[in-house]
């Protein structure tokens, strides 16, 4: 290792010997002492060194692992990675007192920072001059950026604006925290050639993201996902050489009339404004929970006349998230202020979005009084039931477009929504996890009209966009993922916290004007439907052991799958990483690491590595069909019961065995 460190620069060499002492040691990975030296090679300020020097003069070698082991992968989605790190350097905490944001972000190959803000945004930049190139455009590029209160997210925006601009694009930034939605709708209300949001959505609060959208306002897909990534993997270096001023892009600050626009589309989510002025008494309690939905929710709520209240203590923004673990709707922990607030007050409903805004929680007061959270697919059904049910009421669909009709949801998502969809005659699509799938499904619809009747899609009003659906392509009536993530129309092209809410409260003013409770509605429809349950898990491994760690037991999985569990054989397993799978349009499905096993007696359960986070996933299902008729109450009970059960000693007994499966290679 001294050879690759003798052309090391002078304010490090003093480091040369305790980097190879810490290789040859088995302390140091060779990959992250490259990445040291290529670094400090090139690093802009001392600011790099002093961090990089603070951390080998205390011999923090896993620390150094995890910030130096890689190169942020850019991935489909784009980068998210840590931006404040395990620990924090004098260096990185300036003038900043311990209670507060270190000055500058954490320093690392493998770490949110300016950086990599400016790689990326340079790989980006240099990918759409060449679709501009390929496609005979002259004008120049242009990309919206939006971003979420998370630390230094402000800097990041501005910094991928004036990268942007420099090299020769448009850039419209917000003028404050927006949301993930908001930003999908702009990029094609403003015609935009991609879009990038600064987020990492519900992550604990060092983290952050870089989010990329193209101009059809999803997150990318491929080809041009492949083509992104090449372009930012090749830029060696954050320094560029800015073009010549009259070569360079404008920076425009937008805000207030996208707000308006976006809320006007919004409105059109509203299925039966009837039942939302019928439900005076329904009381509802709001949470941004620090982040971007109180831009737009609250405005709409009120907007449409929906009586509620917002959680005092977190309706500002803050990226500390300090009142709160985790800013994650998901958990029960997170909506404990909004619940409290809701006890307090005797509201029905607590409605609660992440700081991003693309996800949506919900509590509500069940038949005993009782505040009782919903899970991502209660959620979800709800939403397909309710919009598929009133669609019909409302004679928008019938019998005779119905197969026009299409629910969208993920391959681990609650296959209630798809016994929903069949009964009504439509169509139930089925993508790998991920929203950008469900947006490049939306993009695939709106195409299939004919040309010269959608040049201006974006422009029309909602009911003209559904009748071209309905008369010439497929009309989305409601999707999502069980991981909370929802949307209702194709005006944005992500999962959409702020149409969430609207949604999920006017099924709350359903069920009120009906006099019952949402959770008896959610059993009228178990009843009639089958009883479908799921049960998540996750087990996490962070750094660069854990990432091995997790590769390892997938490919366990896939080479010695499990043949049964509890007496029952496993019937069938689909392998999305070689498989050829297609969905029910045809479409094949790309490839993924994921599998899925089927038993004999209908429970499934998947297994994938998330794609955001340090864990591998597992989705268990199963359920329960009426044979005739409908569950009574006191059978339908008995079933959830017996179900539950049998999720809890499967999630157990999958835990014993990927211990087992780990401890066998050690």
């Amino acid at each position: 290792m001294a050879e690759q460190f003798a052309a090391m620069s002078g304010h490090f060499k003093q480091f040369e010997s305790k980097i190879s002492r810490a290789v040859a040691e088995g302390k140091l990975m060779e990959s992250a002492a490259k990445n040291i030296h290529a670094v400090l090679g090139a690093a802009p300020s001392d600011l790099y060194s002093r961090s990089v020097g603070e951390l080998i003069d205390s011999a923090d070698w896993a620390e150094l692992n995890d910030r130096f082991y890689r190169r942020l992968s850019f991935g489909t989605g784009g980068l998210r990675g840590r931006t404040i790190g395990k620990i924090v350097t004098a260096a990185e905490r300036g003038k900043a007192r311990e209670s507060e944001r270190p000055e500058f972000p954490c320093v690392g190959t493998n770490a949110m920072n300016f950086s990599n803000i400016s790689r990326a945004t340079q790989g980006l930049v240099a990918y759409l001059h060449d679709c501009n190139r390929s496609a005979k455009i002259s004008t120049r590029p242009k990309f919206v950026i939006a971003y979420d209160p998370r630390f230094f997210s402000k800097e990041f925006a501005q910094l991928a604006a004036k990268v942007a601009s420099e090299n020769g694009c448009d850039a419209f930034v917000f003028e404050g925290p927006r949301s993930v939605p908001e930003l999908s709708f702009a990029v094609r209300y403003l015609h935009a050639s991609a879009g990038v949001m600064i987020t990492a959505s519900h992550n604990p609060p060092y983290d952050n993201g870089y989010k990329v959208y193209f101009s059809d306002g999803a997150q990318v897909i491929e080809p041009h996902a492949s083509g992104i990534i090449a372009k930012v993997n090749a830029v060696a270096s954050e320094a560029y050489t800015p073009l010549p001023n009259d070569r360079q892009g404008k920076i425009t600050i937008i805000g207030q009339d996208i707000d308006e626009a976006y809320t006007r589309r919004l409105e059109t989510l509203v299925l039966d404004p009837t039942v939302i002025r019928e439900a005076k008494s329904l009381k509802i309690v709001y949470t941004p929970l620090h982040g971007t939905g109180s831009v737009i929710i609250k405005p709409m709520l009120k907007r449409l006349g929906f009586n509620f209240e917002v959680v005092p203590e977190q309706d500002h923004f803050d990226g500390r998230f300090p009142t709160v673990k985790s800013p994650n709707p998901e958990n029960a922990e997170a909506l404990t202020m909004a619940v409290d607030l809701a006890e307090k007050k005797g509201s029905d409903v607590v409605v609660a979005t992440d700081p991003d805004c693309d996800r949506l929680g919900a509590a509500v007061r069940a038949r005993d009084g009782k505040m009782k959270l919903l899970t991502g697919n209660q959620i979800g059904s709800l939403l397909a039931w309710y919009r598929i049910s009133t669609l019909f009421a409302k004679g928008v669909l019938n019998k005779q477009n119905a197969s026009r009709g299409v629910i969208i949801k993920t391959f681990v998502t609650t296959d209630l929504q798809k016994a929903i969809a069949e009964h009504y005659g439509l169509r139930c699509v089925e993508t790998l996890t991920g929203f950008k799938y469900i947006g490049a499904k939306l993009g695939n619809y709106e195409r299939a009209i004919p040309e010269h009747l959608r040049r201006n899609y974006v422009e029309l009003f909602e009911e003209e966009t559904r009748k071209l659906r309905l008369d010439h392509s497929s009309f989305y009536v409601a999707g999502g993922e069980e991981s909370y993530g929802y949307s209702g129309a194709d005006f944005v092209r992500d999962k959409d916290g702020n149409g969430a809410v609207i949604m999920f409260c006017e099924i709350a003013a359903y069920a009120k004007t009906h006099g019952k409770t949402v959770d008896e509605l959610l059993d009228d429809i178990y009843s009639e439907f089958g009883y479908f349950a799921e049960k998540n898990g996750s087990l996490v491994f962070e750094g660069a052991e854990g990432a091995t760690k997790i590769a390892r037991l997938i490919k366990s999985y896939a080479d010695d799958p499990f043949p049964e569990v509890f007496g029952s054989k496993v019937a069938s397993i689909r392998n999305f990483e070689t498989d050829e799978i297609k969905d029910a349009e045809g479409a094949r499905i790309p490839n993924e690491k994921m599998l899925m096993f089927e038993l004999e007696d209908g429970t499934r359960v998947a297994v994938r590595p998330s794609g955001t986070e340090p864990k591998i996933k597992y989705y268990l299902f199963a359920h329960r069909r009426p044979q005739k008729g409908k569950f009574d109450p006191v059978e339908l009970n008995q079933i959830k019961s017996e179900v539950k059960e049998k999720l809890d000693r499967l999630w157990d007994w999958l835990q014993k065995d990927a211990e087992s499966r780990l401890s066998k290679d050690n």
